[in-house]
């Protein structure tokens, strides 16, 4: 690289810097504007001039640099100065784990953004449940190489549920232990709930929209002196896109935030909410890099549109250095692969993921333990909305939720006779179990008998669900 020219700027005490990279580089003639980075903070600001792009090409040098150091940060790339970027999972001084927002518009390089935390989590030691609700297709590595991956709305949901009655249970064990902070291993993982295309759950009209809004909202506020974060990777033109809640835009603003690509409308938000500081100005990332250059139509010379894209290139806003410019490691095989990209299956490393500790799997219940999906996985964690429905109330989306406690505690008698049809599934379950006269049921013996009772037909699932209420 030839020389690097740094002029600082300064604007009348009290003004703000303001400018147009596009109108700033024609006015230093310089064709391709990826060469110019600006910061700026109030009335200060810095002005470099590269050679050439200096994020053309940032790669990583090692996937062990992914693992996650002594201040509880990860190396996912590269500022345009050469700064490191470090995205932190957890707060070694503060005992907590984090919020986490990576959003941006379509085609921005969210994907390799996501693949690349995720990578750094297992290298970390952090167990992962992970919602990818573009069916698979953003992070197919993933699987395996997660503690527990789902592919659709409800099994989104099964996980939050799962992930939220986790967090009250180590509550209660950490407080009759005296623990108000997380110590790293000591004795449970650090765990992430991570929500991939999470604007497909919060979006305006998704059908579980506030129930994932509540779950999102209760782990960010409560999960960090758990060891339990959350993290959101979202394609997002519109904060509304977040749930339209203004708390839990204002919860992941505190946390971990890295912005891709972007709509003018989504940088006015971010100014409004806050989520930018005041004062500062991000420089507008192109969707591709390079100069343009005029061409007149009686030149023989043909312009050349194979210019390279911006993917991965953004800001990380609450970092040090919010108007920086960086980009996520360049990762993966440089064409498209058939199957699994092997390049992205060795960031992940051949070792075994992280797990939630076995003293949490029976609140976690049989969702987790069976590792379901799809409306199975919903009506294992969420078995008293299935019970609702059959006496009457809403049985999807949000109607009916309880959130106030976990799972109710099914009741061990019922006030009078009642025929199957409406009786809960616990007590056709307890009716059961009186019946054999102390006789031992497997659960697929129970199952039959419940299923030959005149009521409603029920899963294997669901009468698992019920006999844990029981023992309980």
């Amino acid at each position: 690289m030839g020389l690097v020219y740094e002029l600082t700027v300064q604007a009348p005490p009290g003004d703000v810097i303001g400018y147009d990279m596009a109108r700033l580089a024609d006015a230093m003639d310089i064709k391709d504007p990826a060469r110019l980075a600006v910061e700026t903070r109030g009335s200060k600001g810095l002005v470099t001039i590269y050679p050439e792009d200096p994020l053309a090409d940032v790669m990583l040098p090692d996937p062990e640099y992914l693992a996650m150091d002594s201040t509880g940060r990860i190396w996912v790339g590269l500022h345009h100065n050469g700064r490191r970027t470090k995205v932190r999972l957890y707060d070694p001084r503060a005992g907590s784990a984090q919020r986490m927002l990576l959003f941006g518009t379509t085609g921005a390089g969210k994907s390799t953004g996501g693949q690349i935390i995720l990578a750094g989590m297992k290298r970390s030691g952090v167990g992962v449940f992970y919602a990818d609700l573009k069916g698979g297709q953003s992070a197919p590595e993933a699987r395996g190489n997660c503690d527990w991956c789902v592919y659709t709305q409800e099994g989104s949901i099964a996980q939050l549920r799962t992930f939220w009655n986790v967090m009250k249970a180590r509550e209660i064990r950490y407080a009759a232990a005296g623990r108000s902070k997380f110590l790293m291993d000591r004795p449970d993982p650090l765990m992430y709930m991570v929500v991939d295309e999470a604007n497909r759950l919060l979006e305006k009209g998704a059908p579980y929209r506030d129930e994932a809004t509540f779950y999102i909202k209760d782990i960010g506020r409560t999960g960090r002196s758990l060891g339990m974060g959350i993290a959101l990777f979202a394609q997002a033109g519109h904060l509304e896109e977040l749930g339209g809640s203004d708390t839990l835009r204002s919860m992941l603003k505190e946390g971990e935030v890295i912005l891709l690509r972007w709509t003018s409308n989504l940088m006015r938000q971010l100014v409004s909410d806050g989520l930018l500081p005041a004062g500062q100005k991000l420089a507008q990332i192109p969707k591709y890099a390079g100069a343009v250059e005029l061409v007149s139509q009686f030149d023989d010379t043909e312009a050349d549109e194979d210019r390279p894209g911006t993917q991965g290139s953004g800001y990380h806003l609450s970092g040090l250095h919010p108007t920086a410019r960086m980009r996520f490691f360049r990762v993966g095989s440089p064409i498209p692969t058939e199957g699994l990209d092997p390049e992205i299956l060795a960031l992940y490393g051949d070792g075994p993921h992280a797990t939630l500790e076995k003293e949490s799997w029976e609140p976690a219940g049989e969702a987790y333990v069976e590792k379901l999906d799809g409306m199975e996985a919903y009506q294992a964690a969420c078995p008293e909305k299935f019970e609702e429905s059959e006496a009457g109330g809403r049985g999807r989306g949000g109607g009916g939720m309880v959130r106030s406690t976990p799972v109710p505690a099914i009741p061990v008698s019922a006030p009078g006779p009642r025929t199957a049809s409406r009786l809960n599934l616990g007590d056709r379950v307890l009716a059961v179990l009186e019946s054999t006269d102390g006789e031992d049921l497997d659960d697929l013996e129970v199952l039959a008998a419940v299923n030959a009772d005149g009521g409603r037909k029920v899963s294997l699932g669901g009468v698992r669900n019920a006999l844990t209420g029981l023992r309980g």
